[in-house]
This record gives structure tokens, C-alpha cells and sequence, in this order.
């Protein structure tokens, strides 16, 4: 099956970027050419969604797999094709992880290490979350425990047995080898054979504790970023039925640089005022926001938030009466609620419908 699914993902590849290439070099598109994109996109769909669901263990076809699923979101809203599964940008990276987490290793070897290194907020936690909601990962693991890297000093303590065990660590500073020693051997003694170690991190020098190499995860492509944003905005909603709002959605998301959490709370917000207007008017507070950042810093905001360092929003809320600048997003570990802090909603700085709050405030940026 392996070899049937390689041999198609690699025709359809290079049929499909083939036919991309002669579509864009004429100027009318005539509509049996739709059609074939057509099918030539489910059919692309298909291998993908197919793959997807079984346990792919060829490097090279996991190559051609990331190739395929990339591609596949370059063009589809020519076409309007449209998926259910948001992972649909993490295919290979899944089945890597699963192939390595199924590793069978003899009874009695110690625990493997796999290291999952990302940047800020590229979707570490979704994907391990998809990896253990897996059917392959909930049969072969009899136990699965998430902890903090700030709790391994206290993994004697947690309650388990001696079993086929997964670890999923999250890890927000680096860690000195003693330290790392005692709680892998604290696992290894507490678990049976089998059982694997996950480790999620930022912080790349942690993939030095790594028994295998490490799965990297970087930021979505511009394309595949562009669609999950207007997915996420518009559903199955027929781009042709708008395209004025489709013409903005695209301009928003380029400027929005790929941040995962803006796209999602401005994807909300559309989904409830699908209004043109509206969404003109998020764009161009974004785009001032973005210009006076770039102009003071040289970086745009997302990667100023990603060195943990506070961005302009001045431009952004116009009625503010002095700077207003927002400061990086507190981690799971110091996740707790500033006692006496006047709290907004992000979504409604964004839409403009709430009044700032003087002094300091906090940002929340989903609704529980």
C-alpha cells in the first residue's frame, strides 16, 4: 500500500504543479481546465486524507507526503476545495511522530526521548494533542501523562504503574543534566518497556536529552497560512458569493504575518459579523499597528512577540490617551489571573467595542 500511495502522491505532484504552472501563464481559463483542477485537487485530497490514516514509515514517502499536502493548499480556492481536518498542515510531521512513538524496542531498554523543538505558537501542543487522540497511539500506551517541566522534580509522586507509559513534557527553560538524569531514571524505573518520553519545547538545546532526532516545527508557509485563515473566516462559504470580502481576507492574512491566535480570534469575530466594512476596518487598524512597529523597531509584531519583547499597539487604538503597548503572552507555568487587573477580551480590542481600561490591563484571548 505504501508503494500504491507513493506512486500516486508522486504523479500527482508533478502533475498538479505542472498544471498550476500552464494555468497561470494564459489568461483564460476554460472551464473543462476547472474541471480537471477539480479533480485533479480531490484526488490530491483523497491521497492525503488516505495516507493520513495509516502508518506511513518510508522517509522518502514522508518527503513526497509534506510535499503533497503543502501544495495542496496553494490553489484550492480556485477551486474551492475544502476540509474538516485542521491538521491538514501537520500531515507528515503526525505520522513521523506516531511512526516513532509505535517503535517497538526489546522489553527491558529505557525509555526513547523524542524532542518536539517549535517556535513561539506553531501548534507543538495541537499536534502532540492530535498524536495521543490517535487510535494507534490510545492502543499501543497504557498511560498517557502531561506535566510541566517545573513538575519533574515531583514525578515520584505521580501515580504510576508499571506499564506501557507516554510522558509529554513541556519544557519553558532549559534544564542542567543532573537534573534531566534523575527524572528520566525515576521514569525508566516507574515504567514498563516500551514506554517513550516526549519532550515540547521552544528552547533548542533541549534536543540534546533526545534518544532519536528531533521532529522541528517551523511557522506555516504564507499559502498554507492564507487558507487556514480564510477556512477558519468563511467555512464553505463560496468565495465567488464575495469577492470583495475574499480580496481583504487575503490582504489581512499577509499582514497578520502568520499568528495563529489573531487568526483565529478575527476568524471568530468574521464568522459573527460576515460584514466587508468590518473587516476593512480590523485590516487597516492592523496595517497601522504593523507600519509604526516596522518603523520603530525594523520587526514586525509577531516576531517582536516572539523574542518576549512588547509590541507598539498605539496605532492600533486611536482613542488611547497615552502608548499603549502590549507585552508577550504569559506561559502555561505563570498561567494565573493578576489578582485586581482589569481584564478585556482580545477579540473585542480588535473590533474596537470595548473601552480601555488606564494603567494595566490584561488581554485574554479566548472566551472559556
Amino acid at each position: 500500500m505504501e508503494a500504491a500511495i507513493s506512486a500516486i502522491a508522486s504523479d500527482l505532484t508533478s502533475r498538479f504543479m505542472s498544471f498550476l504552472i500552464k494555468k497561470y501563464t494564459v489568461t483564460t481559463v476554460k472551464d473543462d481546465k476547472i474541471k480537471r483542477m477539480n479533480e485533479l485537487l480531490l484526488r490530491v485530497h483523497a491521497v492525503v486524507e488516505e495516507a493520513d490514516g495509516r502508518c506511513i514509515t518510508n522517509p522518502k514517502m514522508l518527503t513526497q507526503f509534506k510535499m503533497l499536502a503543502e501544495i495542496m493548499y496553494r490553489g484550492p480556492y480556485d477551486t474551492y476545495l475544502y476540509t474538516d481536518n485542521f491538521m491538514f498542515a501537520r500531515h507528515a510531521e503526525k505520522q513521523q511522530i506516531i511512526n516513532i512513538l509505535l517503535q517497538n524496542p526489546c522489553h527491558h531498554s529505557a525509555p526513547l526521548v523524542l524532542p518536539i523543538i517549535g517556535g513561539f505558537r506553531v501548534g507543538k501542543k495541537a499536534l502532540i494533542s492530535h498524536v495521543c487522540n490517535d487510535e494507534r497511539i490510545r492502543s499501543y500506551f497504557s498511560f498517557i501523562l502531561y506535566i510541566s517541566g517545573d513538575s519533574m522534580r515531583r514525578i515520584e509522586y505521580a501515580k504510576l504503574k508499571k506499564e506501557t507509559s507516554l510522558i509529554v513534557c513541556e519544557y519553558f527553560t532549559d534544564i542542567d543534566e543532573d537534573d534531566w538524569i534523575n527524572f528520566y531514571s525515576t521514569i525508566s524505573q516507574m515504567t514498563a518497556g516500551g514506554s517513550k518520553v516526549v519532550i515540547i519545547s521552544r528552547i533548542e538545546n533541549l534536543a540534546r536529552f533526545g534518544t532519536v532526532k528531533a521532529v522541528r516545527l517551523n511557522s506555516l508557509s504564507k499559502e498554507v497560512y492564507n487558507y487556514l485563515f480564510k477556512k477558519l473566516a468563511f467555512g464553505s462559504i463560496d468565495e465567488k458569493e464575495d469577492p470583495k470580502m475574499a480580496s481583504v481576507a487575503n490582504d489581512l492574512a499577509v499582514v497578520l504575518g502568520g499568528s495563529l491566535i489573531t487568526a483565529n480570534v478575527i476568524a471568530d469575530l468574521l464568522r459573527r459579523n460576515h460584514d466587508v466594512h468590518f473587516l476593512l476596518h480590523i485590516l487597516q487598524r492592523f496595517e497601522g499597528m504593523v507600519k509604526n512597529n516596522l518603523s520603530k523597531y525594523g520587526e514586525h509584531p509577531k516576531d517582536i512577540i516572539e523574542k518576549e519583547q512588547p509590541i507598539d499597539a498605539t496605532r492600533f487604538v486611536s482613542s488611547y490617551p497615552t502608548r499603549l503597548h502590549i507585552m508577550p503572552p504569559r506561559v502555561e507555568r505563570d498561567d494565573l489571573p493578576n489578582i485586581g487587573m482589569p481584564t478585556i477580551f482580545f477579540g473585542d480590542l480588535i473590533a474596537g467595542s470595548v473601552a480601555i481600561p488606564n494603567g494595566d490591563f490584561e488581554i485574554v484571548t479566548c472566551k472559556s
